[in-house]
């Protein structure tokens, strides 16, 4: 007995290391499953659920797929499902009023056996009924059409344009089988910097392609497009959208895009930002400009998804300019169109106050749109699990009907009675073999479902899950049931103590070494990956550089958005505004976002200002190396290919941490006249060489110590 434990406890610990690269993200399922499938009927989707089950299920009991439209299932509606058991478990059924709804309710059963859900007498007490909370869930691609990413940081794009439609990669399908196992219904292809290009007929049938691969996993195709298309493509003078010649040419191409693609969702818009072309520079507003595209998409159910993300060179505070847009217009866009606001009123920070304008329209669609790619968060060199980023935003109480007015029942259409209910993330998915970089920010993607399905889902539990499905061993008919208990408990305090020391973690750390207390675009000049406090380009617009947001002087530092200084602070209901507006009521976590404050000011900590923000950019430092330390426990249990790798960018991100640190701290330190407290580690740069180092864009790693210029 003991040799048949010791030969059963390697073959264990043999599973735990085997080699993996990454690209099969969540979905490692056994492929010998041997329980019976029922299957009432057949269509594309019902048969994928169907043969992932019969690969992939092991418990000893058949699965059936059952499409019913009684009262219970059709509230579901045709995304929704239930699984119950019968009496005794002698039968698992899956039911929906839908195909698609069967297809998630399949993928919901597989995880919940291969993170362990079902064991002993679980299995018998199954009674799931689900619904998602948004109407469309999907990935924004910022990809251009030669490959590239804006923003991307896992290699190119997975689109290969050149060989549309003729040659199909079986990643397509794989991207699809990803999004639909967390239940992500809809995607844009293409750059919301969109080139004209991508509504040729040449384009059109490449994306056709891939619209009939995506669909029978109930993914929808959406396209960014240029503004101004119908003088690019269409050889008019000019693309006024109240001029009859502009609204025909849309007509046309709208129809011919039906034509090629039945079930082609709408268009994404990104106008009159950052040089982009728009309505407004024919003097129209964005209501008539989003109106125009909304009625001739409306006859073929498609919608248009209109960005919020405006802003231009003015005196105006550029956190306020969206709100101070789109607020007059509330009310004025179609039914079918819907106005999609970034999470925060500046650009994706690493933390932002939640934008004001999810709170003032009341009248018209709004969605979140949230950054899934880490474009201000270290790229995908630095672990930074987003979801508690996101928790805070969707859970942020808005007052906009009163408490409990939650940015989430704003958006999901609970709130207003919305019936156009969505939400985006900006996809952090390339071409590389384990899709997204970081072999950690693959959690990103998934967190990112998971939310957009259960909004009230906690981080904990989000990470909990990701980490088993993509780290513990890939139970098969041969394994189940017979790891030795030690180890299975071992293996799981293990993951337990990744969920909680490092991926809830991870966030703030970062955020704690970047741009703690409100501080916010520090970064440096032409990317944003490290820091350049002090950049200074001349002829470049002001709120590019970072003195526009920190403002530091030998008085404080901080931007003053109270009531004494931009008066942003009003822009959010009472009792908000005033908590913001207040000094001392404001919360620290964003008091230099709201307030220019005095170096001496006291902290709740007792500390200073300015002792603050040392020992908050030392706290962010020393947890970072503390990941390092964390994650070499996990060496035996963890493949060699995905353990090194977190580990060598682990290690990077700690010699960032350190650049960041003394980068911010010994720059801040010249106004503030003040010295680092004794106590903390003394920075190891000297502030001259790290203003003449600069960074290039090619090489995404701050230098390590004793670096030469």
């Amino acid at each position: 007995m003991r040799l048949l434990s010791l030969l059963t406890t390697l073959f264990v610990l043999c599973s735990f290391a085997r080699a993996e690269d990454g690209s099969a993200l969540w979905l490692r399922y056994a492929t010998n499953g041997q329980s019976e499938v029922i299957v009432q009927r057949q269509s594309p989707t019902i048969n994928i659920a169907a043969s992932e089950l019969r690969k992939a299920w092991l418990m000893p009991v058949p699965v059936a797929l059952e499409i019913r439209s009684d009262k219970e299932h059709r509230a579901l509606g045709k995304e929704g499902y239930t699984i119950r058991t019968t009496i005794g478990a002698k039968q698992v059924t899956v039911t929906s009023s839908g195909d698609q709804g069967l297809l998630y309710g399949a993928y919901h059963l597989l995880q919940l056996q291969a993170t362990g859900q079902l064991e002993g007498t679980k299995l018998d007490r199954l009674d799931i009924s689900e619904k998602p909370d948004y109407k469309i869930r999907i990935l924004n691609h910022w990809d251009n059409l030669d490959g590239t990413i804006e923003r991307g940081y896992a290699g190119h794009s997975l689109w290969n344009w050149d060989e549309l439609p003729a040659v199909i990669s079986p990643r397509y399908e794989a991207y699809a089988r990803a999004n639909a196992s967390i239940g992500i219904n809809a995607t844009v292809l293409n750059n919301v910097n969109a080139s004209p290009e991508i509504l040729s007929a040449n384009y059109l049938q490449k994306v056709k392609a891939l619209a009939d691969i995506f669909r029978p996993y109930g993914v929808k195709v959406y396209l960014s497009i240029n503004f101004a298309s119908p003088m690019a493509l269409g050889g008019l003078p000019t693309a006024d959208p109240l001029n009859k010649e502009v609204a025909a040419w849309w007509k046309q191409k709208v129809k011919e895009i039906y034509s090629v693609i039945p079930d082609f969702g709408g268009f994404l818009v990104k106008a009159n930002s950052e040089g982009q072309p728009g309505p407004c520079d024919y003097g129209r507003t964005h209501a008539e400009g989003a109106n125009l595209l909304a009625d001739v998409l409306k006859p073929y159910q498609g919608i248009v998804m209109w960005r919020a993300f405006v802003y231009s060179p003015s005196d105006s505070d550029r956190a306020k300019q969206a709100y101070l847009e789109f607020e007059p217009l509330d009310g004025k866009f179609r039914e079918n169109v819907i106005v999609q606001i970034k999470n925060g009123p500046v650009d994706f920070q690493p933390r932002e106050p939640f934008s004001p304008l999810f709170g003032a329209m009341k009248k018209t669609a709004v969605m979140p749109e949230l950054q899934i790619t880490q474009e201000y968060l270290g790229f995908s060199n630095h672990v930074a699990f987003l979801a508690p980023m996101w928790k805070e935003c969707l859970d942020s109480d808005t007052y906009a009907q009163g408490e409990g007015s939650t940015v989430a029942r704003v958006t999901d259409g609970s709130l207003y009675g919305h019936s156009l209910a969505a939400i985006a993330g900006v996809s952090n998915i390339g071409n590389d073999v384990n899709w997204c970089g970081h072999p950690l920010a693959q959690a990103n993607w998934y967190a990112f479902g998971r939310l957009a399905w259960k909004h009230d889902l906690s981080a904990e539990q989000i990470g909990e899950e990701w980490l088993r499905l993509t780290f513990l061993p890939v139970a098969d008919a041969r394994t189940v049931g017979i790891e030795p208990a030690e180890d299975r408990e071992q293996l799981n305090w293990l993951l337990t103590l990744l969920n909680a020391e490092i991926l809830q973690k991870s966030r703030e750390a970062v955020v704690d070494y970047m741009m703690p207390l409100g501080l916010h675009h520090l970064f440096a000049w032409n990317h944003h990956y490290g820091p350049e406090p002090w950049c200074d380009i001349e002829g470049a617009r002001a709120d590019w550089m970072p003195a526009y947001y920190h403002r530091a002087d030998p008085n404080g530092i901080g931007f003053d958005r109270s009531s004494t200084g931009s008066n942003a602070t009003a822009q959010y209901h009472s009792p908000l505004c005033e908590q913001y507006d207040g000094l001392d009521t404001c919360p620290e976590k964003l008091l230099l976002w709201f307030h220019h404050v005095p170096w001496t000011h006291s902290m709740k900590s007792g500390r200073t200002l300015w002792d603050e923000l040392c020992y908050t950019y030392d706290r962010g430092v020393q947890t970072t190396r503390q990941f390092q330390k964390i994650w070499d426990r996990a060496e035996t249990f963890i493949d060699r290919q995905r353990f090194e790798d977190v580990q060598h960018r682990l290690r990077i991100q700690s010699r960032d941490a350190v650049w960041w640190r003394d980068a911010c701290l010994l720059y801040f330190q010249q106004f503030s006249k003040q010295a680092i407290p004794h106590e903390l580690e003394r920075p190891v740069h000297n502030l001259k060489d790290m203003m003449e180092f600069k960074l290039e864009i090619t090489n995404f790693e701050c230098p390590p110590y004793g670096f030469t210029k």
